[in-house]
């Protein structure tokens, strides 16, 4: 596979380009995103789903801008899809052909199905959840995918899409009749819908109405961290919301609410639509995901030999960050292993579940990350970064706690005061301490970057710590860490 790619998805609101750069064989990073609200199938869904000149046009000269970015930041791959307004459209082949001629660009229309599935694959891939429904609504269409444990078992598409609904409905006042033909779209698939019913406890929004949905959320909730990707809310608490944006009459009334300037035209419809299926499925929860189609056509290409699902036990966030910040992976392997063995023989003491023995080696092999910054604070670059480039596969509470972790390796460990901005998203203090503690002590004991092989012991709260030859700054730093619990720690060569 190349290494930076180009994905374009031509929706019927927007259109989105994406550039991604491989590090490693299954890890990559976004170095572009470029949209631009180019609305090709304005006008299409009252003339009977042709495609309008001008639209087009808007379409050809953003094709042709975007091509441009991806020529000068040496793409060597360009995969373009195109969803429900070319589908659906009479006289697409005018549009596919000139695209073709004059920009040499072969755009692949991908039926509903397959756009549900592509949304799919990149929220099992980059989200931190099992079982769910994924929710894509778009402007001519709104695709469903069911999935359990990592496997999408089945795909539903629907004619509801922001577009579609406002020029049918939403520009008429005719709310009751939105929803019952969105009512009436989801009961024509009743059967399929009824036979994945337990999935609904878990829905994942797709698509730019639930971002902005998101985006408004945790603006509001002053949420510590304002990532959209992986954000989860409750459907009651913003249940007010989502009616508010709906009756809103104005640009000045959605400005209060916080809606931004570029969803002016789409957020009441698209709000509308949302919230209708998510009363209709009694939804409870939602976590939105900042990937989707474009991640999913990605993914699907680069993981194609292994039924587009990674490894197990590998998180693309984690390796891209060691992949490009990281100079020596040996060293980040010892922090982790390290860490590890840390957790198991101090276990009788900590009680934690063993979940914080997976975010203790994340966050030890990370570390270098800040060193490899700046070495003077380097501990602040690090919490930065994890924080900001745990992009994928990670909770908003998993990146606090990894980056709280490795953020506190000084002498003293974390105070309730230190962690008062994330605290919310955090557990008790003492545990965050033992976490600090245990990722501290893996810290010195590699001060002098040699991954000597130790061996501990533990006795009572006595921790015996065993290396094979000397360490002078290893020891001093031992006798001058703080301890927790009445921990004492014995450094003895042998």
């Amino acid at each position: 596979m190349a290494k930076i790619t180009t994905i374009i998805d031509i929706g019927s609101n927007s259109m989105r380009m994406v550039v991604f750069k491989k590090t490693s064989r299954f890890a990559f990073h976004l170095i572009n995103e470029s949209k631009s609200k180019v609305k090709i199938s304005q006008g299409s869904y009252e003339n009977n789903g042709n495609l309008q000149q001008i639209p087009m046009q808007r379409a050809f000269e953003a094709l042709r801008s975007f091509l441009d970015i991806s020529k000068n930041l040496k793409s060597r791959k360009i995969l373009c899809v195109a969803t429900s307004a070319l589908r659906d459209a009479p006289n697409k082949k005018e549009f596919l052909t000139k695209v073709s001629k004059e920009l040499k660009l072969n755009i692949k229309i991908i039926d509903g199905q397959k756009e549900a599935y592509y949304g799919g694959v990149a929220a099992l891939n980059l989200l931190a959840l099992d079982d769910f429904v994924t929710i894509d609504i778009g402007g001519g269409s709104c695709e469903f995918a069911f999935v359990e444990n990592k496997h999408i078992l089945d795909t539903v598409s629907l004619k509801i899409g922001t577009v579609r609904i406002s020029e049918l409905f939403f520009n008429h006042n005719n709310l009751d009749d939105a929803k019952k033909y969105i009512h009436n779209q989801i009961e024509q698939n009743k059967t399929t819908f009824d036979q994945y019913k337990k999935l609904f406890k878990n829905i994942v929004g797709l698509g730019g109405t639930a971002r902005a949905l998101t985006r408004i959320i945790i603006d509001k909730s002053k949420s510590p961290i304002d990532t959209i990707h992986g954000f989860r809310y409750k459907f009651d608490d913003e249940k007010d919301l989502f009616k508010y944006i709906i009756k809103a009459q104005t640009t000045k009334e959605l400005k209060v609410l916080g809606v931004r300037k570029d969803r002016y035209d789409t957020i009441a419809t698209g709000t509308f639509i949302f919230q209708t299926i998510l009363e209709y499925f009694e939804v409870k929860h939602i976590t939105t995901s900042g990937a989707g189609v474009r991640e999913g056509v990605y993914l699907t290409d680069m993981l194609r030999g292994s039924n587009h699902i990674f490894p197990a036990n590998f998180n693309i966030s984690v390796r891209s960050l060691l992949d490009r910040f990281v100079d020596d992976e040996q060293q980040s392997k010892f922090l982790g292993a390290n860490a590890s063995k840390i957790f198991d023989i101090l276990e009788p003491i900590h009680n934690l579940d063993d979940k914080y023995r997976s975010i203790l080696v994340i966050a030890s092999k990370l570390q270098l990350i800040g060193i490899s910054l700046n070495v003077h604070k380097h501990e602040d670059h690090a919490f930065w970064y994890i924080l900001h480039g745990l992009n994928y596969g990670f909770t908003h509470k998993q990146k606090a706690l990894i980056a709280t972790i490795a953020k506190f390796t000084t002498k003293s460990l974390p105070t309730k005061k230190d962690i008062k901005i994330f605290k919310s998203l955090l557990p008790n203090i003492k545990t965050i301490r033992f976490l600090n503690f245990m990722m501290t002590l893996n810290i010195i004991l590699f001060k002098q970057f040699n991954n000597t092989k130790y061996q501990y012991k533990l006795e009572n709260r006595t921790l015996t710590i065993i290396a094979p030859h000397n360490q002078y700054l290893v020891k001093q730093e031992l006798d001058k860490m703080e301890t927790i619990d009445n921990i004492q720690i014995v450094y003895k060569v042998g």
